[in-house]
Parts: structure tokens; C-alpha cells; sequence
């Protein structure tokens, strides 16, 4: 099976709060079909002082559905869906729809 979004790829948000905004993908929990994308679903945790950190709130991304974000291609910078094709040596690549253009390098 072929993975839609895969770490570092460039995603933009469709819905929600963050709708508009493209980020970085940190990491992708497939278990739960989520993805954690930097500078997106920002949430506030209370940071107990311990003796490596002094303490405090502290902003750190939390995970969002992998329905709300859409792949943005490299080559045509624009936010398409995703095909895949199986090249001669037997791999899978994901193609962006609008340009044509692998996404994943051969």
C-alpha cells in the first residue's frame, strides 16, 4: 500500500482553524491515520520545572487528520491529489495529478 502523505512532505490544511496555512509533516501516525505538521494545531502544555528545564507553557504541534490536509506538489507548488503508478524496476511513485510530475525521487 501506498502511503498518501509521507514525513517530510509539504501539506496544506483544508479545514479547521489552521484551513490555509502549509506546513512541514514532522511525522505520521498510521495507526490512526493522523499527522503531526509543524506550526499547525498548535497546543498549550504546562511544563513541570525539572532540573534540564526551568518550567513554563510550552507551544508544541499536535496531530490532525490526514483527511483535512492536502499534498502540495514540489514541482508545480500547488495543492493536488495523488496517483500512483508502478515504475519499470517494480516500485510504486506517487504522481502529482495536475503536473503529471513524480513526487517521490526514482
Amino acid at each position: 500500500m501506498l502511503k498518501r502523505i509521507k514525513k517530510g512532505d509539504t501539506v496544506i490544511c483544508l479545514s479547521g482553524k489552521d484551513a490555509g496555512k502549509k506546513g512541514k509533516v514532522l511525522k505520521v501516525i498510521t495507526s490512526s491515520d493522523r499527522v503531526v505538521v509543524e506550526k499547525m494545531n498548535i497546543a498549550k502544555k504546562h511544563q513541570r520545572a525539572t532540573k534540564q528545564f526551568q518550567g513554563g507553557i510550552i507551544e508544541k504541534p499536535a496531530s490532525i487528520p490526514a483527511s483535512r490536509l492536502m499534498l502540495v506538489c514540489p514541482r508545480c507548488n500547488e495543492p493536488s491529489r495523488i496517483r500512483a503508478k508502478t515504475v519499470s524496476d517494480g516500485k510504486k511513485v506517487r504522481l502529482c495529478i495536475k503536473c503529471e510530475e513524480p513526487i517521490d525521487k526514482v
